[in-house]
């Protein structure tokens, strides 16, 4: 990995959902980037699936300035009180540094709260889900896979390859036909991408 390249940030947190973003943060990896868990704190998280997760580092201890991506998973958490908001407002500080932030299915729910999709097109889960936050933005929502806004990526739940998709386009890791094939292999099980991937050195 080349040195310059600054590390992607994982958020993790109890009962978060950890088949969200699998495909994202190894093909992120596969393609040179350092990637790092940040939590609450340094203390170990436990995900919906039972998996034990010891944060690299804690929320307040992550700059934007050190960062690539900030990547928000689902969880539980997003919709039963405010334990994850401080991780909306440090998405806050990221789009405000220019640093992009990628949130998925239940995360969404808490940039809406926060503010942060009352004026760029996003996606979601569906819009109701959305709109229980009394958020702003529901002229913005787009009811489709994933969306690219600027430097934000929303999905919902039932999209992790698309939100890898859109996470890879805008960090140019895989870019027209490979990045097409990348999706078309791994969403549609279409064998012919597979080729199109070999050919590009993409395993």
């Amino acid at each position: 990995m080349s040195s310059s390249r600054k590390p992607v940030h994982l958020a993790v947190y109890d009962s978060l959902a950890d088949w969200e973003t699998g495909h994202t943060t190894a093909y992120l990896a596969r393609a040179g980037y350092e990637v790092l868990t940040t939590g609450p704190s340094r203390e170990a998280v436990r995900s919906v699936g039972g998996l034990r997760v010891q944060p690299d580092l804690a929320l307040d201890d992550l700059r934007p300035e050190d960062s690539t991506l900030l990547i928000l998973p689902g969880a539980d958490l997003w919709d039963t009180g405010d334990d994850l908001a401080p991780f909306a407002r440090k998405a806050r500080a990221f789009l405000d540094a220019g640093v992009p932030v990628a949130a998925i299915c239940g995360a969404t729910a808490g940039l809406a709260r926060e503010g942060l999709l009352d004026d760029r097109d996003h996606t979601s889960a569906v819009s109701f889900y959305l709109a229980a936050t009394g958020y702003k933005g529901g002229e913005r929502y787009v009811d489709t896979d994933a969306v690219t806004d600027g430097k934000l990526v929303t999905a919902g739940p039932t999209e992790p390859v698309a939100f890898a998709r859109e996470v890879f386009r805008l960090l140019g890791v895989y870019e027209g036909e490979v990045l097409d094939a990348w999706y078309r292999l791994y969403h549609d099980s279409d064998a012919e991408a597979f080729a199109v991937l070999q050919k590009a050195g993409v395993s």
